[in-house]
């Protein structure tokens, strides 16, 4: 049997709705600062819920040529701009690497729902039906599919080898993530570009939601609308942006000297088959997935320090995964740091779970542990240490993430200090 490969993480590049790279990304997570505001990208006054985490002041010209800014979808234009920021973090030398030996694996849990809307709505507005086809751009196609993120990332980049999407709704990101963990492990690739992307807030995207009952209404106080683990939660805040690491095979980096933000230990994963878009309660799904990571990293339950939950601020999912938890780590649980993100972000669906495996390694790195920031109410369905509003001190060897998404997919990653 061939031994596994140990992986580190060596670049971060985040586009989000509180900063356009991992400096501000973070100095706006511990510090409490929050994303969500009333959306502006379209009139949302009839709309169920009217807020949002948009990104924001983001220039696509400073990543790619103007006529490719007109030729790509949002979420496309957002993963390479966190592609070459975390290239760029990363120190990489691109003339220098075997490209064959580079890979990309970046997902999208929805894709270029801007771009299906708009191409649609020239269609209609056409009004000689027999003239509509001719409305349609070419680019349709390329614009809309969910791989091209990751196709795209690899053009520009210019990385040859492994390619490929990961589309499991809020998981996507951790997913890609894990799947491109484990080419390198097994000798695939040295290098791997990973993660997800997502730009959904368009009427139809942000309507579904709403048609689901998913998303908060705290309309009039939206800096307090994402509230993770709090009694008075009431939905998620939808948001966009893209989340993207650089992972490399350990000798290759230590070859070059390369800064190492942590060391990849583990990724589990599992399926809840139990509804369409709710957990289940019993958490069945979010423990067999945690278990799995940690027999992967070869962890005890003592060595984790911190968990960034998927924690999305919606009643079922919070009660749950704080179930889970306890469930998993027993007594050690009281002793764990547990906090969410979104509170910050809001939740950036598919891009998601690398945002805030970006945050597990900002804590390692740092010592500090990012706050669930809004928790006012406690739950007594959520009696975990959440890490409440105010950032806190704390030496972090192991932290691990939990993505979970609709269709009961779970994810979960682990990643420790390096410690050479």
């Amino acid at each position: 049997m061939i031994a596994k490969r140990r992986v580190v993480l060596t670049g971060l590049g985040l586009v989000t709705p509180v900063g356009n790279n991992i400096q501000d990304f973070w100095e706006a997570v511990i510090s409490g600062k929050t994303g969500v505001d009333r959306l502006t990208a379209f009139d949302c006054t009839h709309f169920y819920s009217q807020i949002s985490a948009e990104v924001k002041d983001f220039d696509a010209v400073k990543y790619m040529t103007p006529k490719q800014d007109k030729r790509l979808d949002r979420f496309v234009k957002f993963a390479i701009a966190a592609a070459k920021i975390a290239v760029e973090d990363s120190g990489l030398d691109l003339e220098v690497i075997t490209r064959e030996r580079a890979g990309v694996y970046i997902g999208s849990g929805i894709g270029g729902l801007h771009t299906i809307e708009s191409e649609h709505e020239k269609y209609l507005n056409t009004p000689d039906k027999t003239k509509a086809p001719s409305k349609i751009s070419p680019f349709l196609i390329p614009m809309l599919i969910v791989n091209m993120a990751s196709g795209i990332v690899s053009i520009e980049i210019g990385f040859k080898g492994p390619n490929s999407a990961a589309v499991t709704a809020c998981a996507t990101a951790s997913h890609s993530i894990g799947d491109a963990f484990r080419l390198i492990q097994r000798n695939d690739a040295d290098i791997m570009i990973a993660g997800g992307s997502e730009a959904a807030i368009t009427k139809m995207g942000f309507g579904g939601f709403c048609a689901l009952k998913a998303l908060s209404t705290r309309n009039d106080d939206p800096a307090k609308a994402s509230r993770p683990f709090d009694k008075e939660r009431d939905g998620f805040i939808m948001g966009e942006g893209s989340g993207v690491v650089v992972m490399e095979e350990l000798e290759h980096a230590r070859k070059r000297d390369a800064r190492i933000y942590a060391e990849v230990a583990g990724y589990g994963m599992s399926g809840d088959a139990y509804h369409m878009t709710a957990p289940d309660p019993g958490g069945d799904g979010a423990i067999r997935c945690m278990k799995a990571c940690l027999e992967d990293s070869g962890l005890n339950l003592e060595d984790v320090d911190y968990i960034n939950a998927h924690g999305t601020s919606t009643p079922l999912n919070d009660a749950m995964e704080s179930k889970a938890i306890r469930a998993v780590f027993k007594d050690h649980a009281d002793k764990l740091a547990v906090s969410s993100t979104k509170g910050c972000t809001g939740h950036l669906l598919g891009a998601t779970g690398a945002v805030e495996l970006a945050a597990c390694a900002k804590a390692i790195e740092t010592g500090i542990l990012p706050p669930t920031i809004n928790y006012e109410y406690p739950d007594p369905d959520c009696d975990l240490d959440y890490v409440p509003n105010e950032a806190r001190k704390r030496d972090v060897n192991v932290a691990i993430s939990n993505s979970l998404g609709f269709g009961g997919h779970n994810v979960t990653l682990a990643i420790k200090k390096y410690k050479g």
